[in-house]
């Protein structure tokens, strides 16, 4: 389903700013797979979702997604095969509309653009519907702006829209970062009711732990640009927290002898 190779991607090259954030990363997803991802700032987990939807080009390395080598297609043209939500409950979605216009232009996606047909018949019934199946009592304030909802509100509309379609491959970029514990429960238990109900394909980055090793079919950790650890099938359902909270120790004792060993070859020159 999506096919990374040799993906690189250095940003500011030849300044004292380079980042080196994607170096040869290799990466396989099966079809219907969830995968969540994790790491240290930095590690490029968010350079790796951006790469995949088209954000900017890599400098080299491919992207299959679907059978269809979409690594030098602009953005616009990926988002016919990806849904994205971001980590921001205002981005995706066009604030000063109702949240019933904001759907159908979901439901609408790579068809002709037009509000007035789009809300009438069986198109407002399955908004009202699918607004229903939240559990947030919107379903009777399909006509308010969304930008005037709450950040939780705003991110679940936000998922309900990515996934209107059954997009070929979901990215999901720390998507309940900036919501408060109780609000980001509810959000992570409607993204995997949705992913399992429509067995999308799925990448998510997160900086939570406890999401990292309760969610998903497998489990990728990246460092400087590459991926270190992946843990799958029976390995990780047997994951736990403490597990992972070994391994970023472990990272951070490496960078701590590489930062010496590099101390001490400064000095020798000196």
């Amino acid at each position: 389903m999506l096919e990374i190779r040799g993906a690189c991607k250095t940003f500011n090259p030849g300044t004292p700013n380079e980042v080196r954030a994607l170096q040869g990363l290799d990466l396989t997803l099966e079809k219907s797979q969830f995968v969540t991802i994790i790491g240290t700032n930095g590690s490029g987990k968010s350079t790796l979702l951006n790469a995949v939807a088209g954000t900017f080009f890599l400098d080299s390395g491919t992207i299959t997604i679907d059978g269809r080598n979409v690594a030098r297609w602009p953005e616009h043209r990926r988002a016919s095969l990806i849904g994205r939500v971001f980590q921001d409950p205002f981005a995706g979605t066009a604030p000063g509309m109702s949240i019933a216009e904001n759907l159908a232009l979901a439901a609408r996606r790579g068809m002709r653009r037009g509000l007035g047909w789009a809300l009438k018949g069986r198109v407002l019934d399955d908004i009202l519907d699918r607004v229903k199946s939240l559990n947030m009592n919107l379903e009777d304030h399909l006509d308010q702006p969304i930008g005037t909802l709450s950040g939780g509100q705003r991110q679940a509309l936000t998922l309900l829209m990515a996934t209107w379609l059954k997009p070929r491959l979901l990215l999901l970029d720390e998507h309940t970062a900036a919501l408060d514990p109780k609000t980001a429960d509810q959000v992570i238990r409607l993204s995997e009711e949705i992913i399992t109900r429509d067995s999308l394909t799925t990448l998510m980055v997160t900086h939570s732990m406890q999401q990292a090793a309760s969610l998903g079919d497998r489990l990728i950790m990246m460092h400087r640009g590459r991926i270190i650890h992946d843990f799958a099938g029976a390995e990780k359902k047997r994951i736990r927290v403490s597990d992972l909270l070994e391994r970023f120790e472990e990272v951070r004792r490496l960078e701590q002898l590489d930062e010496s060993a590099a101390e001490m070859l400064r000095a020798s020159y000196v």
